[in-house]
């Protein structure tokens, strides 16, 4: 999903968007709530809004918006409201409570989700997450070693081998940037670490899309990807590549996919009890199917967690002040394309 670096940008899109009209949307009812940026094939969000149509009874349209297109519709419609519940990548999350166009909302199994995953009145809450790492096609590796650090990605043994998203265009490429730069000692004040980092990489030639490489990955033109653990999942079990995940050693971050009640939204009831089911253990684990780690970890059965790394593993991934981190990734971008693109 790819991150708007400023409210100026976002304002511009809103216009837009209020001049096309909210067309692409059903129009409202008893039995429908409308949710931004739930596409069909992200997510497995297509079984989910069959599963809530079967189990509640409300019709939830599918909708292909990203994050910060969802925002931008938003702060558009601020006046007049037409989603009801909005999901989006957790930086958009923060900026839309900014922006008042959602409101506090706590749904089944609040208390099951981590502090640091929340907004502790309920403004966005965590329904899955994604760690970043390593997705690797050891195939491509041609019996080079399975990298197992953020070093080992600066050793020339695999040069040309690396991929990561253009940290200043892609909200995942960001991801990969604080992640790197916590690992290696910086913090969100200071992203010198991560420079320094992605200068040295750069002698490794690494391959810098704009946006998802998923494919290439699968192709073996990328062989290793910095990008999320769900991923590399879905390419293991589900397209079934060689395809293995690894966690740097130096440890890496957790990245929230979060949910708000929208304010003044035309079905708010309809909207609160879609985002009761997609907390409840049903809808829950239709994420673990998806490959993505549910926020309840209690919903995950035997069969799904096998999936998964061990939780040993996961345990060198943090939660950073997500607030903070939205705050200061214009900076970090124009860092980034001054003193390394």
């Amino acid at each position: 999903m790819l991150a708007f670096n400023s409210l100026k940008r976002i304002t511009a899109v809103a216009g837009a968007f209020a001049l096309l009209g909210a067309t692409t949307v059903t129009t409202a009812s008893a039995q429908n709530a409308i949710c931004y940026n739930c596409p069909t094939e992200w997510a497995d969000w297509g079984t989910q809004l069959r599963t809530i149509k079967q189990r509640i009874g409300i019709t939830v349209p599918a909708d292909n918006k990203n994050s910060g297109q969802t925002l931008a519709q938003l702060v558009a419609e601020k006046a007049s409201p037409v989603a009801d519940v909005a999901y989006y990548g957790v930086t958009f999350g923060i900026q839309a409570a900014k922006e008042g166009v959602v409101t506090n909302y706590q749904p089944a199994g609040w208390n099951d989700i981590p502090a640091g995953l929340r907004d502790p009145n309920g403004a966005w809450f965590t329904i899955h997450q994604g760690a970043l790492g390593f997705m690797v096609n050891v195939d491509a590796l041609k019996g080079k070693p399975l990298p197992q650090s953020w070093a080992d990605l600066l050793k020339p043994e695999y040069k040309g081998l690396v991929g990561y998203l253009d940290p200043a265009s892609a909200f995942v490429g960001y991801v990969g940037a604080v992640a790197v730069n916590q690992a290696r000692g910086g913090s969100l004040n200071d992203f010198t670490p991560a420079i320094n980092y992605f200068k040295e990489l750069k002698k490794n030639e690494p391959i810098v899309p704009k946006q998802t490489a998923y494919a290439r990955v699968l192709s073996g033109e990328i062989a290793i990807l910095v990008d999320y653990d769900f991923n590399a999942y879905r390419a293991k079990h589900k397209d079934k590549a060689n395809v293995r995940f690894v966690i740097p050693t130096e440890g890496s971050v957790i990245v929230p996919y979060v949910m708000s009640l929208v304010n003044k939204g035309p079905n708010a009831e309809n909207g609160k009890k879609v985002l009761d089911f997609v907390m409840s253990d049903e809808g829950q684990r239709v994420w673990a199917n998806a490959y993505l780690r549910p926020v309840r970890a209690s919903a995950l059965s035997a069969e799904a967690r096998s999936v998964f790394l061990p939780d040993t593993e996961y345990a060198r991934v943090k939660t950073v002040d997500y607030a903070k981190m939205a705050d200061v990734q214009k900076a970090f971008s124009e860092r980034y394309l001054k003193e390394v693109n």
